[in-house]
Formats: structure tokens, sequence, C-alpha cells
């Protein structure tokens, strides 16, 4: 059996009714997820299952939501034992949780400050992403550069080969998107988004969590976590903590991650939480591996079923 990889996903991945069909048919999901809004004082249920969906956008609504489906989806598959994990972005927390490092409630605070300090910090510094599409990171970076005379722009995430989101003020991200369909990039679409993460404009949003992040207890993992800023596993608890810290401002390095756990091994990812985003980018990146995700209630039971 091929080594097994747990990847959670990020921000993006949302949609009304998530997790509500775990709540309804598995009573220990439904105690967890109500533990959640009594850790909270809020009724982030109720924003999961029934929106509306401009409620559960709202970044500071939207990261709690997807973490919480994450470790409920996570919770459930007891008789899959993951390798290493990974997360994208937001998805790093869920992954640090499933490899011992932060406790689900530390976890759950952490995901619902980190995303009420980035929707802050978009309202008071305005910016924008665009996907640029078809151009190679050191063409994209070199673009970025180049921008950065109009406004501040860099890549934001490097997802998948030819795939690269950037970030910034909306002067540098405009003049990128210029500047990358001149020099042959088949897209650059601006992106419908609340604020201009992994830029320097999430500057505030990260001195904020910092001590948050110094606060909370971070233990050492039990198992490799491929980290955003690195690409590379992780697993002391001094090192997760600074990592955390530079990912709000730093590139995601998805693709070099997924191939670094490639390269450690993985055969078998697994997408734990809502939507397939996850899966689709590492099909793109290694074509030749296991991809499968756990969403639904029903993923679940059909695993169990076939165990």
């Amino acid at each position: 059996m091929s080594t097994i990889a747990f990847i959670f996903p990020g921000q993006g991945s949302q949609y009304v009714g998530m997790a509500r069909d775990f709540s309804a048919q598995d009573p220990p999901s439904g105690a967890f997820i109500a533990e959640a809004d009594r850790i909270l004082g809020v009724p982030l249920s109720g924003i999961c299952f029934d929106g509306p969906e401009d409620t559960l956008r709202q970044t500071s609504n939207t990261q709690p939501a997807i973490f919480l489906h994450s470790m409920v989806a996570f919770r459930a598959i007891s008789q899959l034992v993951p390798a290493m994990v990974a997360g994208h972005s937001l998805g790093e927390y869920s992954a640090l949780v499933a490899a011992g490092a932060l406790s689900f409630e530390d976890g759950l605070r952490l995901v619902r400050l980190r995303g009420s300090l980035m929707q802050q910090a978009g309202e008071t510094h305005k910016g924008t992403m665009a996907a640029i599409v078809g151009l190679s990171p050191e063409l994209t970076e070199e673009v970025c550069r180049e921008a950065s005379s109009a406004g501040i722009v860099q890549p934001a995430n490097f997802n998948s080969p030819g795939q690269i989101v950037i970030s910034g003020s909306l002067e540098g991200v405009h003049k990128a998107m210029e500047l990358a369909r001149a020099r042959g990039a088949k897209m650059a679409k601006e992106l419908v988004v609340s604020g201009a993460f992994h830029s320097p404009l999430m500057q505030s949003a990260k001195e904020g969590l910092k001590d948050a992040l110094d606060r909370t207890t971070i233990r050492d993992a039990r198992i490799p976590v491929y980290a955003n800023v690195t690409a590379e596993p992780v697993r002391k608890a001094s090192e997760i903590r600074d990592l955390l810290y530079r990912q709000l401002t730093s590139p995601v390095r998805w693709e070099q991650t997924v191939r670094n756990m490639v390269r450690d091994g993985a055969g078998s990812f697994y997408e734990i939480g809502p939507g397939k985003v996850l899966q689709g980018l590492v099909k793109r990146i290694v074509p030749n591996v296991q991809t499968s995700g756990f969403d639904k209630w029903a993923d679940i039971h059909t695993a169990q079923s076939e165990a």
C-alpha cells in the first residue's frame, strides 16, 4: 500500500451546506460541531449549514467554517492513518491539528482570529489578487519585480505548473497583469477577493496573529507537516510557530510542497474537507499519484464499508 498523505483545503473551497450531513447522520460529529459553536460563542454551524452565502464568504467566517468541516471529516476517518500532512494556506492549521501540533480548540480560535485580522487588513489596505496562467514561476516573479514600480505585487500561490496567483495593491497587480499578457501569459484574470492575501498588505494581520501564536501551546508534530513557506517538512514546535507567522505575507509554495511529499514517499493523496480543489492541483502536479477526497458523510461511510 502506498504512503498516505492528507491535504487540507483553504479559502475558496467553502459552500453553503458544509458538514450538515455529518451533523444529521453521525451523532459524534454533531456533538463535535456543537462544541465548536460553544468554543467560539457564535453559531458557526448555522453559517456552515445554511449560510447565507454572503455571510459565509466573509473571511472571518470562511476560515473557521472550512477548518471545522475539515476537522469533522478528519475525525470521522479513523481507518486511514497519514504518514505526512499539508494544507493550503488556512488548511495548514487543519494539517497541524491532524499532526498533533495544535489542539482543535486552539486551532479553531487561531483561524477565527486569522480570518478576522485578514478581513480587517483587506478593508484597511485595499488590494487584489489575480491568476496568471501559462508563465513559469521565474517569469512570473520577474513580471512582479518589474510591476512593483507601480505598486506592491508578488506571487501569492504557486499552485500547479503554469498556474500562479499574484497579490498586492490594485496598481501593482493591474500592472503585473498587463506585463504578464505581454510576456505570453494564456490568462491574467483578476480574482474576486476581500484582500491581498499572502502579500505585504497583510502585515497588520501578521502582527496581530503573532501575539496569539506566542500565547498558544504548539507541540512538536507527530508526523511531518509540509510548510507553505518552505515546502519542506517541519516537526519542531518553534519552527511551526515561526512559519505560521511568516505564512501570512509569504507565497504558498503548493506545487513544490506536493513534489516534495512525493519525493518523500507519498503515493496516495486524500483531500480532507470541502471541495476538490487540491485534488485537481495534485493531478496537474504529479498525474501518476492516487487522489480522492472526504467531503461528505457518504464519502466516509463508503470508505468504512470498504475497509
